[in-house]
Protein backbone atom coordinates (compact mmCIF):
# COMPACT_ATOMS: atom_id res chain seq x y z
CA UNK A 1 0.00 0.00 0.00
CA UNK A 2 1.50 3.32 -1.07
CA UNK A 3 1.92 6.09 1.49
CA UNK A 4 2.01 8.80 -1.17
CA UNK A 5 -0.76 11.33 -0.65
CA UNK A 6 -2.31 13.60 -3.26
CA UNK A 7 -1.40 17.19 -2.38
CA UNK A 8 -2.22 19.07 -5.59
CA UNK A 9 -4.60 18.12 -8.39
CA UNK A 10 -4.09 20.28 -11.47
CA UNK A 11 -6.09 19.96 -14.68
CA UNK A 12 -3.67 17.46 -16.25
CA UNK A 13 -1.15 16.64 -13.51
CA UNK A 14 -1.38 15.14 -10.04
CA UNK A 15 1.26 15.90 -7.41
CA UNK A 16 1.81 13.35 -4.65
CA UNK A 17 4.03 13.49 -1.56
CA UNK A 18 5.48 11.03 0.92
CA UNK A 19 7.88 12.85 3.21
CA UNK A 20 10.85 14.04 1.18
CA UNK A 21 9.66 12.25 -1.96
CA UNK A 22 7.36 13.81 -4.55
CA UNK A 23 5.61 12.14 -7.46
CA UNK A 24 4.42 14.09 -10.49
CA UNK A 25 1.83 12.10 -12.42
CA UNK A 26 0.73 13.04 -15.93
CA UNK A 27 -3.04 12.74 -15.78
CA UNK A 28 -4.62 12.72 -19.23
CA UNK A 29 -5.18 8.95 -19.29
CA UNK A 30 -7.96 9.05 -21.88
CA UNK A 31 -5.49 10.69 -24.29
CA UNK A 32 -2.61 8.42 -23.24
CA UNK A 33 -1.14 11.49 -21.54
CA UNK A 34 -0.56 13.23 -24.87
CA UNK A 35 1.27 16.50 -24.29
CA UNK A 36 -0.79 19.64 -24.93
CA UNK A 37 -0.54 23.26 -23.79
CA UNK A 38 -2.34 22.62 -20.51
CA UNK A 39 -0.07 19.69 -19.65
CA UNK A 40 2.94 21.96 -20.26
CA UNK A 41 1.54 24.59 -17.94
CA UNK A 42 0.70 22.09 -15.21
CA UNK A 43 4.05 20.32 -15.45
CA UNK A 44 5.88 23.64 -15.14
CA UNK A 45 3.78 24.59 -12.13
CA UNK A 46 4.47 21.27 -10.40
CA UNK A 47 8.18 21.34 -11.23
CA UNK A 48 8.48 24.95 -10.07
CA UNK A 49 6.86 23.92 -6.80
CA UNK A 50 9.01 20.89 -5.97
CA UNK A 51 12.27 22.02 -7.58
CA UNK A 52 13.27 24.74 -5.10
CA UNK A 53 11.51 23.15 -2.10
CA UNK A 54 14.24 21.96 0.31
CA UNK A 55 11.79 19.52 1.87
CA UNK A 56 11.51 17.67 -1.45
CA UNK A 57 14.69 15.64 -1.92
CA UNK A 58 13.74 13.33 -4.81
CA UNK A 59 11.07 13.36 -7.52
CA UNK A 60 9.34 10.65 -9.53
CA UNK A 61 7.73 11.27 -12.92
CA UNK A 62 5.09 8.83 -14.15
CA UNK A 63 1.86 8.61 -16.12
CA UNK A 64 -1.69 7.74 -15.14
CA UNK A 65 -3.44 4.90 -16.92
CA UNK A 66 -1.91 2.88 -19.76
CA UNK A 67 0.81 5.27 -20.92
CA UNK A 68 3.69 7.34 -19.67
CA UNK A 69 3.25 9.91 -22.46
CA UNK A 70 2.22 9.30 -26.06
CA UNK A 71 4.00 12.43 -27.29
CA UNK A 72 2.72 15.76 -28.56
CA UNK A 73 -1.04 15.93 -28.95
CA UNK A 74 -1.39 16.07 -32.74
CA UNK A 75 -5.06 16.95 -32.38
CA UNK A 76 -3.90 20.29 -30.97
CA UNK A 77 -1.60 21.14 -33.89
CA UNK A 78 -4.28 23.35 -35.41
CA UNK A 79 -4.35 25.42 -32.21
CA UNK A 80 -0.67 26.37 -32.31
CA UNK A 81 0.81 29.59 -33.64
CA UNK A 82 1.42 29.68 -37.37
CA UNK A 83 4.27 30.96 -39.51
CA UNK A 84 3.75 33.63 -42.21
CA UNK A 85 3.27 30.75 -44.67
CA UNK A 86 0.42 29.40 -42.58
CA UNK A 87 2.23 26.30 -41.30
CA UNK A 88 2.39 25.42 -37.56
CA UNK A 89 5.10 27.35 -35.73
CA UNK A 90 6.84 24.32 -34.30
CA UNK A 91 9.84 26.35 -33.17
CA UNK A 92 7.76 28.50 -30.85
CA UNK A 93 5.88 25.46 -29.56
CA UNK A 94 9.12 23.75 -28.63
CA UNK A 95 10.75 26.81 -27.08
CA UNK A 96 7.65 27.95 -25.17
CA UNK A 97 5.99 24.65 -24.29
CA UNK A 98 8.47 21.78 -24.09
CA UNK A 99 11.96 23.15 -23.50
CA UNK A 100 11.18 24.78 -20.12
CA UNK A 101 9.91 21.45 -18.77
CA UNK A 102 12.88 19.43 -20.05
CA UNK A 103 15.33 22.05 -18.79
CA UNK A 104 13.66 22.15 -15.36
CA UNK A 105 14.04 18.39 -14.95
CA UNK A 106 17.73 18.48 -15.85
CA UNK A 107 18.46 21.58 -13.77
CA UNK A 108 16.68 20.28 -10.67
CA UNK A 109 19.29 19.93 -7.88
CA UNK A 110 17.90 16.60 -6.75
CA UNK A 111 17.48 13.17 -8.35
CA UNK A 112 14.57 12.52 -10.69
CA UNK A 113 13.23 9.02 -11.38
CA UNK A 114 11.03 8.25 -14.39
CA UNK A 115 8.62 5.36 -13.91
CA UNK A 116 7.60 4.43 -17.45
CA UNK A 117 4.33 2.55 -17.17
CA UNK A 118 3.54 2.22 -20.89
CA UNK A 119 4.37 3.95 -24.17
CA UNK A 120 6.95 6.74 -24.04
CA UNK A 121 6.66 8.24 -27.50
CA UNK A 122 8.14 11.29 -29.19
CA UNK A 123 8.60 14.13 -26.74
CA UNK A 124 7.21 11.76 -24.09
CA UNK A 125 10.36 9.70 -24.58
CA UNK A 126 12.36 12.92 -24.23
CA UNK A 127 10.67 13.62 -20.90
CA UNK A 128 11.39 10.11 -19.61
CA UNK A 129 15.06 10.27 -20.59
CA UNK A 130 15.47 13.73 -19.07
CA UNK A 131 15.22 11.96 -15.72
CA UNK A 132 18.33 10.71 -13.96
CA UNK A 133 17.15 7.14 -13.51
CA UNK A 134 14.54 5.35 -15.62
CA UNK A 135 12.57 2.31 -14.45
CA UNK A 136 10.25 0.76 -17.01
CA UNK A 137 7.46 -1.79 -16.94
CA UNK A 138 7.93 -4.94 -18.99
CA UNK A 139 5.07 -3.92 -21.28
CA UNK A 140 6.46 -0.41 -21.86
CA UNK A 141 7.98 0.68 -25.13
CA UNK A 142 10.00 3.61 -26.40
CA UNK A 143 9.47 5.18 -29.79
CA UNK A 144 11.00 8.11 -31.65
CA UNK A 145 7.88 8.43 -33.77
CA UNK A 146 8.83 11.77 -35.31
CA UNK A 147 10.07 10.32 -38.59
CA UNK A 148 6.70 8.65 -39.12
CA UNK A 149 5.07 12.07 -39.56
CA UNK A 150 7.96 13.73 -41.36
CA UNK A 151 9.63 15.31 -38.33
CA UNK A 152 12.89 14.89 -36.38
CA UNK A 153 13.59 14.05 -32.72
CA UNK A 154 13.09 17.02 -30.41
CA UNK A 155 12.78 17.88 -26.74
CA UNK A 156 16.42 16.87 -26.31
CA UNK A 157 15.85 13.36 -27.66
CA UNK A 158 18.80 13.58 -30.04
CA UNK A 159 21.06 14.21 -27.05
CA UNK A 160 19.42 11.93 -24.49
CA UNK A 161 19.11 8.87 -26.72
CA UNK A 162 22.58 9.13 -28.25
CA UNK A 163 24.22 9.65 -24.85
CA UNK A 164 22.52 6.52 -23.51
CA UNK A 165 22.70 4.04 -26.40
CA UNK A 166 25.34 5.41 -28.79
CA UNK A 167 25.27 6.79 -32.32
CA UNK A 168 24.36 3.62 -34.22
CA UNK A 169 21.33 2.74 -32.10
CA UNK A 170 20.22 6.37 -31.83
CA UNK A 171 20.30 6.61 -35.63
CA UNK A 172 18.26 3.41 -35.87
CA UNK A 173 15.63 4.79 -33.51
CA UNK A 174 15.54 8.21 -35.19
CA UNK A 175 15.40 7.01 -38.79
CA UNK A 176 13.41 3.76 -38.58
CA UNK A 177 10.82 4.94 -36.07
CA UNK A 178 10.30 1.49 -34.60
CA UNK A 179 9.19 0.53 -31.11
CA UNK A 180 11.88 -0.50 -28.63
CA UNK A 181 10.32 -2.80 -26.05
CA UNK A 182 11.21 -2.75 -22.38
CA UNK A 183 13.57 -5.74 -22.51
CA UNK A 184 15.53 -4.33 -25.47
CA UNK A 185 15.56 -0.88 -23.88
CA UNK A 186 17.24 -2.37 -20.81
CA UNK A 187 19.66 -4.39 -22.93
CA UNK A 188 20.63 -1.30 -24.92
CA UNK A 189 21.06 0.86 -21.82
CA UNK A 190 18.22 3.16 -22.75
CA UNK A 191 16.73 2.54 -19.29
CA UNK A 192 18.24 1.49 -15.99
CA UNK A 193 15.87 -1.26 -14.97
CA UNK A 194 12.82 -3.18 -16.22
CA UNK A 195 10.36 -4.72 -13.77
CA UNK A 196 7.05 -6.58 -14.02
CA UNK A 197 4.14 -4.25 -14.66
CA UNK A 198 2.58 -5.04 -11.30
CA UNK A 199 5.78 -4.06 -9.48
CA UNK A 200 6.55 -0.78 -11.26
CA UNK A 201 4.79 1.66 -8.93
CA UNK A 202 6.18 0.06 -5.78
CA UNK A 203 9.71 -0.20 -7.21
CA UNK A 204 9.72 3.40 -8.41
CA UNK A 205 8.32 4.74 -5.17
CA UNK A 206 10.85 2.73 -3.13
CA UNK A 207 13.72 4.07 -5.23
CA UNK A 208 12.45 7.64 -4.92
CA UNK A 209 12.14 7.28 -1.15
CA UNK A 210 15.64 5.80 -0.97
CA UNK A 211 17.04 8.76 -2.88
CA UNK A 212 15.01 11.16 -0.71
CA UNK A 213 16.80 9.85 2.37
CA UNK A 214 20.26 10.04 0.79
CA UNK A 215 22.97 12.67 0.38
CA UNK A 216 20.95 15.25 -1.56
CA UNK A 217 23.83 17.66 -2.14
CA UNK A 218 26.04 14.84 -3.39
CA UNK A 219 23.32 13.65 -5.75
CA UNK A 220 23.06 17.18 -7.13
CA UNK A 221 26.83 17.35 -7.52
CA UNK A 222 26.93 14.02 -9.33
CA UNK A 223 24.18 15.22 -11.64
CA UNK A 224 26.12 18.41 -12.44
CA UNK A 225 29.28 16.46 -13.14
CA UNK A 226 27.59 13.94 -15.42
CA UNK A 227 25.76 16.69 -17.27
CA UNK A 228 29.02 18.61 -17.79
CA UNK A 229 30.54 15.54 -19.45
CA UNK A 230 27.59 14.10 -21.35
CA UNK A 231 25.06 16.91 -21.80
CA UNK A 232 27.04 20.16 -21.70
CA UNK A 233 25.61 21.10 -25.10
CA UNK A 234 21.99 20.33 -24.24
CA UNK A 235 20.67 23.89 -24.49
CA UNK A 236 22.35 24.38 -27.86
CA UNK A 237 20.98 21.03 -29.00
CA UNK A 238 17.45 22.00 -27.97
CA UNK A 239 17.79 25.17 -30.04
CA UNK A 240 19.15 23.24 -33.04
CA UNK A 241 16.38 20.65 -32.82
CA UNK A 242 13.78 23.42 -32.75
CA UNK A 243 15.23 25.12 -35.82
CA UNK A 244 15.39 21.87 -37.78
CA UNK A 245 11.87 21.02 -36.65
CA UNK A 246 10.66 24.39 -37.94
CA UNK A 247 12.06 23.48 -41.36
CA UNK A 248 10.37 20.09 -41.26
CA UNK A 249 7.08 21.71 -40.24
CA UNK A 250 7.13 23.67 -43.50
CA UNK A 251 7.44 20.50 -45.57
CA UNK A 252 4.70 18.76 -47.52
CA UNK A 253 5.79 15.51 -45.90
CA UNK A 254 4.81 16.84 -42.47
CA UNK A 255 1.35 17.80 -43.73
CA UNK A 256 1.00 14.33 -45.23
CA UNK A 257 2.29 12.68 -42.07
CA UNK A 258 -0.20 14.41 -39.78
CA UNK A 259 -3.07 13.94 -42.25
CA UNK A 260 -2.34 10.24 -42.60
CA UNK A 261 -2.11 9.87 -38.82
CA UNK A 262 -5.48 11.57 -38.28
CA UNK A 263 -7.06 9.51 -41.07
CA UNK A 264 -5.45 6.29 -39.77
CA UNK A 265 -3.89 5.41 -43.13
CA UNK A 266 -0.47 4.75 -44.60
CA UNK A 267 1.67 7.77 -45.39
CA UNK A 268 2.69 8.66 -48.91
CA UNK A 269 5.77 10.83 -48.50
CA UNK A 270 7.19 12.66 -51.52
CA UNK A 271 10.46 13.78 -49.98
CA UNK A 272 9.70 17.48 -50.07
Amino acid sequence: MSDFELVHEYDTVNLWRDGGAAKIELARPDALNAWDAQLSADLRTALDLVGPDPEVRAVCLTGAGRAFCSGADLKAVGNTKTTPSGRPDLYSSLVDRYHPVIAAVRAMPKPVVAAVNGPAVGVGLSLALAADLVIAAESSYFLLAFINIGLVPDGGASAFVASRVGFARATEMAMLGEKIGGAKAEQWGLVNRVVPDSDLAAEAEALTLRLASGATLAYAGAKRGLDAWMLSGLHGQLELEARIQQQMGASDDFVEGVTAFMQKRQTSFQGR
